[in-house]
């Protein structure tokens, strides 16, 4: 581990001033093909809300919710609580984190790319059965294989793209994966868009075109090469170095591959690695592995990304119109990573993090307010008030795309040693897909429940994230991702929760650096 604080094994000594090496074209075709992992998990993040919202898509399969949608005396709230429907887009998550879990021995074991095989394979399983399911059991089950292909997917990119990225730059090269993801939510928006008018099997064509980025990422995965972190860890080392030496486009790449040779020794001593991740001396990486990706769901953009046709036409937007509305916002949030992407290496985490959170309550609280005082039951906004309420809702996801959207995946997958960084990620996914779970399946009943209040609730979480940041989280820009764990023992506040054994180390370090 980072810092010497266990024995002679792990990273003794900083030696990032010593990592040499270019963005040479392998890393980026690398960097590119595996981040199509991300474009399916937003193919169906977007796609859920589309199809859920196609008259057809109701009629076949939930056909209550069908007839009260065509009830006008109904509340507007609550015309879609339907938890038949909830189950729909949210067994997915469950699936997903099942299989996270399952993932992280074989991510270890045998590498990121088998783990980015089996999600691929798990991917084109489920879309085949979506696309032609002809009763719910069948629909759920091929949710359910799209589940077991996020745990896998979502488990083995970021870690792939963080152990492959060059230190100087893994921030930006990290969030291709959340790059695709916004790109696959556009995508799946506009294929929504269009499928709506093949009528009656449009939608089959929606779920079923997740086979395309599916089978890129299979293939992907096959030809990728295997990072040099996982090659090294699992006894591999000279293959590592020479997959280093292409990554880094120099021959000179003893400094950072003997920092992985340092942190696959500890790694390899870990037998039980989430037993060890639960251990005080991890106390800093696992509280972030828990609270970056609730609080990335707690935001309320998977509700908005989910149900957005769903909810413009409770807004009172026609079919037509609530689908562009929602392909909107999946263009503004696919623009607004690229915001992130260039700022990520430059600015650093903490503050596109805070300065987001800060928009988000904002817009957040604006339509709230325009909800509560101009939208009520047997009620639509004006066209005037609907464009501002678009309008603030677009801020909204600009500020998530800049910041909790990508980071809320960097940053778990850079900060952990690698003994325990399969198990990390892990964590990090099945928190992720928990709450993404708990809020697919609660959303539609605290809309009917809260009312424009559904928007402050929200509001109450980005607040409380972003106090989070401003005390809790270090910078972690431009920190060797096998030295990140000098980071905590310089903390304010992680100082005082480590174990003294790892401070003295790290004082030691520091002083045998200074001579």
């Amino acid at each position: 581990m980072a810092g010497g604080s266990f024995g002679p094994t792990g990273v003794a000594k900083e030696r990032a001033e010593q990592y040499q090496g270019k963005v040479t074209s392998y890393v980026i075709i690398a960097c590119l093909v595996a981040a199509i992992g991300g474009s399916i998990f937003g193919y169906d993040i977007g796609v859920s809300g589309g199809v859920t919202s196609m008259d057809e898509f109701l009629e076949e399969f939930f056909h209550t919710v069908y007839e009260k949608k065509k009830h006008a005396h109904e509340s507007n709230y609550c015309k879609y609580d339907n938890q038949g429907l909830a189950a729909f887009t949210s067994s997915l998550y469950l699936a997903g984190l099942v299989s996270t879990l399952v993932a992280s021995p074989v991510t270890r074991n045998y590498g990121r790319r088998a783990s980015i095989v089996c999600g691929g394979i798990s991917f084109l399983i489920g879309s085949a059965l979506n696309a032609g399911a002809v009763n719910l059991a069948m629909l759920l089950a091929g949710r359910i294989m799209l589940g077991v292909g996020i745990g896998f997917g979502n488990q083995a990119v970021p870690l792939y793209l963080s152990e492959v990225a060059p230190t100087h730059l893994r921030g930006g090269l990290n969030m291709m994966f959340q790059l695709a993801t916004t790109i696959g939510i556009f995508t799946a928006n506009m294929v929504n868009y269009g499928t709506q008018q093949l009528k009656p099997w449009g939608w089959r064509l929606s779920l079923g075109l997740a086979a395309f980025p599916a089978l890129l990422m299979t293939l992907g995965g096959y030809f990728l090469p295997e990072t040099p972190n996982s090659l090294v860890e699992r006894g591999l080392t000279e293959r590592g170095r020479r997959v280093l030496v292409k990554l880094r486009g120099t021959e000179t790449v003893n400094a950072e591959l003997q920092d992985m040779v340092d942190a696959s020794e500890l790694a390899n001593s870990i037998k039980h690695p989430f037993r060890n991740i639960l251990q005080k001396r991890h106390r800093p990486q696992l509280v972030m592995a828990i609270c970056m990706p609730m609080f990335q769901i707690l935001t309320g953009i998977n509700s908005i990304l989910f149900y957005a046709p769903v909810l413009f036409q409770t807004m009172g937007f026609g079919g037509n119109a609530s689908l562009y509305s929602s392909a909107l916002t999946g263009a503004v949030l696919v623009l607004s990573t690229f915001i992130s992407i260039g700022l990520v290496d430059r600015l650093g985490r903490r503050a596109l993090l805070i300065t987001g959170g800060i928009q988000m309550i904002i817009c957040q609280v604006i339509v709230a307010v325009i909800l509560g005082v101009k939208f009520g039951d047997n009620q639509e906004l004006s066209k005037g008030y609907s464009v501002i309420v678009v309008v603030f809702i677009c801020l909204f996801v600009i500020a998530f795309g800049w910041s909790w959207g990508p980071l809320g995946w960097t940053i778990p997958s850079e900060i952990f040693p690698l003994e325990t960084r399969s198990a990390g990620q892990s964590i990090t996914v099945a928190v992720n897909l928990l709450f993404t779970f708990i809020i697919a399946q609660a959303f539609l009943g605290l809309l009917c429940a809260f009312k424009f209040g559904i928007f402050l609730f929200f509001a109450g979480w980005v607040t409380v994230m972003t106090i989070f940041v401003y005390f809790l989280l270090p910078e972690t820009k431009g920190v060797p991702i096998e030295e990140m764990t000098l980071l905590w023992s310089k903390h304010w506040f992680w100082k005082k929760v480590l174990p003294a054994t790892n401070l003295e180390d790290e004082s030691k370090n520091e002083s045998n650096n200074s001579v």
